[in-house]
């Protein structure tokens, strides 16, 4: 056994958090290529990309992807779909993955199937009808079984329909072609799935080192809870960590202390590697982005300690429904609550809070540089105005109001 003989030694803050933001794509400006390919690389890059239906600015799976990739244009998931290089399925929430990763979705599928996860509502029949239907007629949308007669003859209820489509989605026995809107275009997984595609089931230590590399790959470094975080199984979460402990001490991986309670993971080398300080540039980041989903990651990490607050009561909330992290550099260091009113063409700042714990690092250059990321987001979700509210502190709000009169 091979021990790791730099265990003891920590890695500095301003380290961890470059790594981070390299790994995720937010180093520098829109470093994972152009247009499709881009969008491409960064599936590849970060795994996944969650479905959001939310819509007070862009959707999340648009805003991840914007902030990664240049030119970016909201059908191009859709067309990755079409062409088989990227398919809908489920990690910790709706998700678009890249095709080269569907083999690692069978083990949720397959206990799905065999009903140790999910819960099946839906007769036997039922089921057997929908996949009869798709199987003849082709690919169809939840809208093509609605029936006008079903109030009369009680065959055909769509809302049974739409649950037995679900329930075969996450089966893996159908899957979603394209979207419509928020509306899945169904149609038979073995019908779907371009011929070079594995599909066979991996081995418990396959699943791992799949989800170790992964999370090494978007992240830069993670913990033994941030590569298993996408597994819904707990005897795979299990082999994950059984698995990293093993490869660290092959020498395989790199196992220093990290800031939380959790030790640190990485490939040899990776925490000693010159990382150069990202540019002064701001990024206004998803609160589904990839990057701070995993909330105690992200406190850790960056000593942001975030909460999505669209699901807190109105009244309880501290910052806003949809408030977007700001990262300045290579630090957390504001947050912004914002609508996109597309109809006006105008996108509202309606509160900005600037991180207590490093509001007083944050350099002059952070107002010219706020307002150029806001005016290109805004631009990004049809919006030509911009308008600002509150600033805490005071002091930002001229600043910030001047830098962004001078970019409209």
């Amino acid at each position: 056994m091979v021990r790791d003989r730099h265990v003891s030694r920590p890695v500095s803050s301003a380290r961890l958090r470059r790594l981070g933001l390299r790994g995720q794509g937010l180093a520098s400006k829109r470093p994972l290529g152009t247009g499709l390919s881009g969008v491409q690389k960064a599936l590849d890059q970060i795994g996944y990309v969650q479905i959001d239906t939310i819509s007070v600015v862009a959707r999340a799976h648009h805003h991840v992807l914007w902030n990664r990739v240049a030119r970016y244009e909201e059908d191009m998931l859709n067309r990755l779909v079409k062409r088989r290089r990227a398919f809908e399925y489920w990690v910790h929430a709706a998700a678009y993955l890249p095709m080269r990763d569907f083999r690692f979705a069978l083990p949720m599928m397959r206990a799905i199937a065999d009903g140790e996860m999910w819960v099946r509502r839906t007769d036997g029949k039922l089921r057997e009808r929908v996949l009869h239907r798709i199987r003849d007629e082709g690919p169809l949308f939840v809208r093509d079984f609605e029936d006008p007669r079903a109030s009369r003859t009680g065959w055909w209820d769509w809302k049974p329909a739409k649950r037995a489509l679900e329930e075969l989605f996450m089966e893996g026995l159908l899957t979603s072609i394209e979207r419509q809107g928020f509306q899945k275009r169904y149609e038979l997984t073995e019908r779907f799935l371009p011929p070079d595609v594995d599909t066979r089931q991996p081995s418990p230590e396959e699943y791992a080192d799949h989800a170790i590399d992964l999370a090494l790959r978007a992240h830069g470094f993670a913990t033994a809870r941030t590569m298993a975080y996408p597994c819904r199984d707990a005897r795979l979460r299990k082999a994950v960590r059984e698995r990293a402990a093993e490869r660290a001490a092959e020498g395989n991986l790199e196992k220093r202390p990290g800031p939380g309670r959790d030790a640190l993971f990485a490939l040899p080398g990776t925490f000693d590697r010159a990382l150069p300080a990202p540019p002064p540039r701001v990024r206004l980041l998803s609160p589904f982005d990839n990057s701070v989903i995993q909330r105690q990651r992200c406190a850790d990490t960056f000593d942001f300690d975030y909460t999505i607050e669209c699901y807190v009561p109105e009244a309880k909330r501290q910052y806003g429904y949809f408030v977007l992290p700001v990262v300045f550099g290579d630090q957390f260091v504001a947050r912004l609550d914002a609508k996109a009113h597309r109809r006006e063409g105008r996108f509202e700042i309606k509160a900005l809070f600037m991180q207590e714990t490093v509001e007083a690092e944050v350099s002059d250059g952070f107002a010219p540089a706020l307002a150029a990321e806001v005016q290109d987001y805004a631009r990004f979700t049809g919006c030509q105005e911009l308008t600002i509210g509150k600033v805490t502190p005071k002091r930002w709000r001229d600043p910030i109001a001047k830098a962004l009169a001078t970019v409209q």
